[in-house]
């Protein structure tokens, strides 16, 4: 298993988001909070609060997959500043 932190505040960010995910294909959750959602599913994440970095755990520990899906998802991924 993986995880990365992503931020997607605005609509068209969750669409491409979505469209990214689902060509990877492992089992993917978001999570924020206690909530959980499947990372595929674009009403799931429209019941999450966007306004802050998202969990994204992803069920592989395929590297080479998940170098590829992290250079797919390259300006969703949050990093926060110190």
């Amino acid at each position: 298993m993986a995880v990365m932190s992503v931020f997607l505040p605005e609509i068209a960010d969750v669409a491409e988001f979505v469209n990214i995910m689902s060509q990877f294909p492992y089992e993917a959750q978001l999570h924020v909070g206690s909530y959980s959602v499947d990372a595929k599913s674009i009403m799931g994440i429209f019941t999450l609060d966007r306004e802050q970095p998202l969990q994204l755990e992803l069920r592989t520990n395929n590297e080479a997959a998940l170098n590829q899906l992290s250079a797919g998802l390259g300006r969703f991924l949050y990093k926060p500043v110190h």
